[in-house]
């Protein structure tokens, strides 16, 4: 009986709404914001009684936004006052963020912010204030990285206020450093409230640009026009924003808007919870698992040593966490923020004990199901061959005992398939390792603060539990509280490159080689015990004629018979189940998938090098993210890959 830990509690989320909408300044923002503000309480109210009827276990939202002054200000303070908490992709570091919101200013008062000091002018004063109090109630992850180019071109263009080559520069990065908190925030909200006169998505970083990307990412879009803060729409795709404008009905809106926080706040179905809350992680492998890694340690390993030695797997527990194998992931994260002391506690419990587990449990299912499956072909090929044997060991008259034994090997077929399906080992085995690839490299993930927007999650037909539960535990870690310059982008770069990408390519690699060793190993087999049989056959024929010829006894032909009967048909039957085996395993389309999967990684492995090696400056959020990214997709296409492979190969009775 299993012994191990039970299940980790289901992750409960925060669900997150993102804001952006036009600063103070723009043209279309009101003069008097009241009505705007009026339209965001009403919204988040509609949230928060969607989440109450959806899920008792949620007790606030989260609100993600950029923190400009405007539209972003005002949300704040509704969300502050409700006891959201506040999550800031700041677009810029803390000072060089409030040195550029607040405003145009003179050099000194730049430099004073810059500085750490409070600016002479009461009205940036004021504005700095208003900035720094925000973010003291806020876990902002600020973009770093690119502080000293910044601050130049913020400096000449107050030092030359006639120089439009440093004006046209400071604007073009200011966008683009917005644009990469935008899609951030992107993919940290379920909903994306966007305050947006509808004029253009051209601008880089600005609210139309948001909200396109938004929707372009499966990010649904609650747009509000400045001009007409009572009329909303809820989008759910890019030609909706840039199309004619939508009639707007707001029960319609709001009933969508209902819906849209019900589908993702809801807890996990009855029987999916049960289930999960059912399993169990062992501490090791039990015999009833081993049938397919001792065919794959057979054919596979190198020397009788490793053929016949013990394949017991001990499982890594939640428990040893700290200790075993994301122990240095773990280190790497309490030292990458130290401003977010509970950074690595928070991703060691919700995202890394979570994988332990999983990753325990398929590993179980996965032995199970295909062991099923190795010891059904075996028992069939037995009782295929127990059912002659009786040929030339008894009369007929005692064959009935060899048809028991045969009886009882194919009713232990029905029973062990039955068994397998009863206990669902085929489904468990993929929704389990799903779930749990999904969450094998997501601390770095989140380390950067990258995550999947709502719409670039697998789509799945049957079950798609594994996809929200990682989808909630990723909402439920959010943002670090930190501070990402160069250094703490060039350490967590190292992580991925050495704690994810290093190990997982090794594996790829080494278990490519081996799974090839085990399919040329089944087919040979399977060709030798069918060359074998045609053999035997053909040594019988030989033999009767040479009675017939006399030139051997016609009685010693006539004594062999049946033993030749038995093996005629032992040896193709072997030979079948050893091919049913290679089919049902498909070790050599999993080799050249893991082959694959090596190759992607080394072009990515590349890729990391070249920035790690790169001078100082070189190393930008963006690339670091875009590298994250591909090693993500890397994995997802690997699941994708091995799941088609396997999807319809379910625990049956041989034919």
């Amino acid at each position: 009986m299993p012994t191990g830990p039970l299940a980790p509690q289901l992750p409960v989320p925060k669900f997150a709404v993102g804001v952006t909408g036009h600063r103070a300044g723009h043209a279309s923002y009101p003069n008097d914001p009241s009505d705007l503000s009026q339209e965001l309480q009403h919204i988040f109210s509609l949230v928060e009684a969607s989440l109450t009827n959806a899920n008792a276990a949620y007790r606030s939202a989260r609100l993600v936004t950029l923190l400009s002054d405007g539209t972003d200000h005002l949300a704040a303070e509704l969300a502050l006052d409700r006891s959201w908490d506040l999550v800031v992709p700041l677009p810029f570091c803390r000072k060089l963020n409030s040195a550029i919101n607040a405003g145009p200013m003179s050099r000194e008062s730049v430099r004073s912010i810059l500085a750490g000091e409070t600016p002479s002018d009461p009205e940036i004063k004021a504005k700095v204030a208003a900035i720094e109090a925000f973010t003291n109630q806020s876990a902002v992850f600020e973009l770093a990285d690119n502080y000293a180019r910044v601050k130049e071109l913020l400096l000449k263009t107050t030092e030359n206020p006639e120089d439009q080559a440093a004006h046209h520069a400071l604007a073009a990065m200011t966008a683009q450093r917005a644009a990469l908190a935008g899609q951030i925030m992107i993919e940290q909200s379920d909903v994306l409230v966007a305050v947006w006169d509808g004029q253009s998505t051209a601008n880089i970083g600005g609210t139309g640009h948001t909200a396109l990307r938004a929707l372009d990412q499966g990010t649904p879009v609650l747009w509000i026009d400045p001009g007409q803060v009572g009329n909303w729409a809820l989008l759910s795709s890019p030609e909706e924003l840039s199309g004619a404008r939508l009639p707007h009905d707001r029960a319609a809106t709001s009933a969508r808007l209902d819906q849209l926080v019900a589908d993702v706040s809801a807890p996990l179905d009855e029987k999916t919870s049960t289930m999960l809350a059912n399993l169990e992680l062992r501490e090791q492998s039990s015999l009833a698992s081993h049938a397919f890694r001792r065919v794959q340690a057979l054919f596979g390993e190198r020397g009788i040593g490793r053929k016949l030695g013990s394949i017991r797997l001990r499982y890594e527990q939640p428990s040893d966490m700290s200790q075993g194998s994301n122990e240095p992931v773990l280190a790497m994260l309490a030292s990458l923020a130290p401003q977010d002391d509970r950074l690595s506690q928070r991703i060691g419990s919700q995202i890394v004990e979570r994988h332990v587990w999983l990753d325990g449990i398929a590993s179980h299912y996965s032995d199970r199901h295909r062991s099923g499956m190795v010891i059904n072909f075996l028992l069939g090929a037995g009782a295929i061959i127990i059912g002659v044997l009786y040929l030339p060991l008894v009369d007929a008259a005692y064959k009935w005992i060899f048809a028991s034994i045969e009886l009882v090997l194919l009713l232990a077929i029905v029973l062990n398939t039955a068994i397998g399906r009863r206990r669902e080992l085929h489904s468990r085995w993929f929704e389990t390792r799903r779930a749990a690839e999904y969450l094998r490299h997501t601390p770095i993930l989140a380390a950067l603060g990258v995550a999947r927007s709502t719409g670039e999650w697998p789509q799945t037909v049957d079950s798609a539990w594994p996809e929200r539960y990682v989808q909630h535990v990723a909402r439920a870690v959010s943002l670090p509280k930190a501070r990402v310059d160069e250094t703490y982008l060039r350490t967590a770069l190292t992580a991925l490159r050495t704690h994810h990408i290093e190990e997982q390519r090794r594996y790829h690699k080494d278990k490519a080689e081996h799974l090839e060793r085990v399919h040329h190993g089944l087919d040979h087999l399977s060709e030798r015990l069918f060359m074998g049989a045609i053999l035997m056959v053909a040594t019988f024929l030989a033999l009767t004629a040479a009675g017939h010829l006399g030139w051997i006894s016609e009685a010693f032909v006539t004594g062999s018979a049946k033993w030749f009967t038995v093996l005629a048909v032992a040896l193709p039957t072997l030979g079948g189940a050893f091919a049913g085996i290679r089919y049902f395993g498909d070790f050599e389309r999993f080799a050249e998938i893991s082959k694959v999967t090596a190759a992607k990684l080394d072009a990515v492995a590349a890729r990391i090098d070249i920035s790690l090696n790169a001078p100082a400056g070189a190393i930008t959020y963006d690339k670091v993210a875009d590298l994250a990214k591909a090693t993500d997709q890397i994995v997802l296409d690997e699941i994708q890959s091995w799941q088609s492979v396997f999807s319809s190969k379910i625990m049956t009775v041989p034919a």
